[in-house]
């Protein structure tokens, strides 16, 4: 088992290790995950929530017309803020 030790800057900032930064694949801006198990903190590379939600909704025709769709919601909503007034 490898230690690796590092000092916690006044802003409660850390440095994680070269080493480590590759072996969980970790790039600038990436998000990561702690997780305490009986006392013991992991950390581990946190899963985009964008690539979490692809594929969610059903497209109701492929290819998707996103024109047609953008002006049947708009169409909508004027007939929402028409029956409001």
């Amino acid at each position: 088992m490898q230690e690796y030790e590092t000092t916690i800057t006044e802003k409660g900032q850390v440095t994680i290790p070269q080493e480590l930064r590759r072996m969980l694949d970790l790039s600038p801006r990436d998000k990561v995950r702690f997780q305490v198990v009986n006392g013991a903190v992991q950390i581990s590379k946190a899963s985009s929530r964008l690539l979490a939600g692809f594929g969610a909704v059903t497209p109701q025709q492929k290819p998707e017309n996103f024109q047609e769709t953008r002006q049947d919601f708009e169409k909508g909503v004027a007939r929402e803020v028409a029956s409001e007034a």
